[in-house]
Parts: structure tokens; sequence; C-alpha cells
């Protein structure tokens, strides 16, 4: 089996599916952590509404779908905040899926595309419950930094320079 990763529109039938198994994953597992239960359906389905991916969509921003063997398996998305700087999003490989190698190449594909919009760096946020996720960004080269946003959820910030 091999991996292939190719741009995808955030709304396509897998993208979408892969974005409601992403979500539910990381909701459950905050409300998990901090409430002791997973997450209300309802507001599952009022946040994934609320954050369709519009922003992962060209001429500022691309989803990108990692497929294995031909299946659906993850998402990395990239969005251009300035002229020199894009933001990573939404990285996630289906649990189904994961320890076969598809992390680092959604990574590594998004860090092309930002450099394909203009970006000289790359940032991302991510919490401190998400520990696979920051040992990932730290094995590719990401260095944790202040803030960089207002995000509720974020407790830690990194960068890669891209050039």
């Amino acid at each position: 089996m091999t991996w292939t990763v190719a741009p995808e529109p955030y709304d396509s039938p897998d993208a979408a599916a892969l974005w409601r198994a992403y979500y539910t994953e990381v909701s459950d597992r905050w409300h998990l952590l901090h409430e002791g239960r997973r997450t209300d359906p309802d507001e599952l389905e009022r946040e994934i509404a609320a954050q369709p991916g519009a922003d992962l969509a060209p001429p500022r921003g691309e989803l990108l779908v990692a497929r294995y063997g031909g299946e659906p398996a993850g998402t990395a998305g990239v969005r251009l905040l300035d002229g020199t700087t894009a933001e990573l999003k939404r990285v996630f490989v289906h649990p189904s899926m994961r320890g076969r190698g598809g992390a680092p190449l959604l990574v590594g594909a998004a860090e092309d595309t930002a450099r394909a919009l203009g970006a000289a760096r790359l940032i991302l946020d991510t919490r401190s419950d998400l520990v696979e996720a920051r040992a990932l960004y730290g094995r590719l080269g990401y260095t944790e930094t202040g803030r960089h946003n207002d995000d509720p959820y974020a407790e830690h910030w990194f960068t890669k320079q891209l050039l």
C-alpha cells in the first residue's frame, strides 16, 4: 500500500468525513479530560458547521487529503495569513491509518503548499493533551514559540522557517 497526497475541496465528501472524524476526536479528548464526558452530539454538529474550512480554499489556502491504498486517511490544511506567514491547520490521520508514515508526509506536503503560496514561515497551535502532535512537530523541525493567536483551546504555539 502507498500514500498519496493531493489538494481537495474542503467541502468534498471525503474531506468532510475526515473533518468530522478529526473534530470528534479532538473534541472528545478535551471534554473527557476536562469534564469527564464525550462531546454532546448537538454541540459537535454546531461546531463542525461553524468551521467548514472555507479559509482552506484557494487562492489563500489549500486542504490536502492523504489516501492510503486509495482510501481517505488524513488531512492537512494551510492558510496564508499575510505575505510571508502561513498557518498549518487540521493535521489529522485517521486512527486506523496511524503508524504508517502519513503524518510526516502530510506535513511535508503542507509545507510545500505554504511555500507555493509565498510563505517563508509556517505557524501552528495545538493543545497540551495532543502529545502526539507536539512530538511530531518537534521531530519535523518546528520550534515552540510564544502565543501568536487568541484561540481559547491553544496551549502551545510552533513555528518553522520554510526558506
